[in-house]
């Protein structure tokens, strides 16, 4: 497992071109951004090369102030589109291996299950993969896909992948180790945030080794993105602890 460092989220004190290097200084094998489109292409390449990072996933745009993703919303179908082909061409050019459709506030669930159409058929033949997640009400009200369960059911129906994220499972009354261990092969990301409060690992209730567990039970390889609004300075010292109990579990050890 790669840790990635959610860089709208974590190092925000630095201009975005330099959180990627103090990603690496910290750590962290990885990073992700949702909307890193500012930054031309080729120039994206050579951060993460210079820095020994991959960008773990991207996704379909945001939209507008508060829309939070197109793919749900009827009348934006041509703009969805157009996005997801734009983040999907970005994403394979730097070898990210997602791309997220933002599901947006509201809408419905006939033109979510066309556009998830749409996107799949853009990927058909591309590295990069189709991603959706679950992000709870209590973080955006009015999200169309809130439901863990409701995610999981679109796995088990449709060729995609799904992102797992501890806060927002928790958020939904879902453990977030059973959620993981429930989405099976479908599992391509995880998001790391501890319940309540939406900050780092040991702030809150959350059995992070329990996640752990499931995910190396599962066979995970794949990267597990930090995404938590850091409570202080010294918000990366749950970094060792984790690392040690990825390595026991790499061995075999429960």
């Amino acid at each position: 497992m790669r840790f990635s460092a959610h860089i709208g989220y974590l190092f925000t004190d630095l201009p975005l071109n330099r959180r990627f290097q103090a990603a690496a200084q910290a750590g962290f094998e990885a990073v992700e951004h949702p909307v890193p489109f500012d930054v031309p292409v080729d120039r994206m390449a050579r951060l993460l090369s210079d820095n020994g990072l991959q960008m773990a996933q991207v996704s379909s745009g945001m939209g507008a102030t508060g829309q939070k993703g197109l793919a749900s919303l009827p009348g934006y179908e041509a703009a969805f589109r157009d996005g997801y082909a734009r983040a999907l061409d970005y994403a394979e050019a730097i070898g990210c291996p997602f791309v997220h459709a933002m599901a947006g506030v509201h809408g419905d669930r006939a033109t979510y299950l066309r556009n998830l159409d749409v996107a799949q058929t853009l990927c058909e033949g591309r590295a990069p993969s189709l991603l959706i997640e679950a992000i709870s009400t209590a973080a955006v009200p009015g999200y169309h896909l809130c439901e863990v369960t409701d995610l999981l059911t679109l796995a088990r129906t449709r060729p995609l992948h799904v992102l797992i994220d501890s806060y927002h499972a928790a958020a939904c009354g879902m453990d977030p180790a059973d959620a993981i261990r429930d989405a099976g092969a479908r599992l391509g990301h995880v998001h790391v945030a501890d319940h309540p409060g939406r900050h780092e690992p040991g702030s809150g209730t959350l059995d992070f080794a329990r996640v752990l567990k499931a995910l190396a039970q599962s066979g995970y390889a794949g990267a597990v993105g930090f995404e938590y609004l850091p409570s202080g300075a010294d918000h990366l010292k749950w970094m060792p602890e984790w690392r040690a109990l990825c390595a026991r579990h790499r061995k075999g050890h429960p």
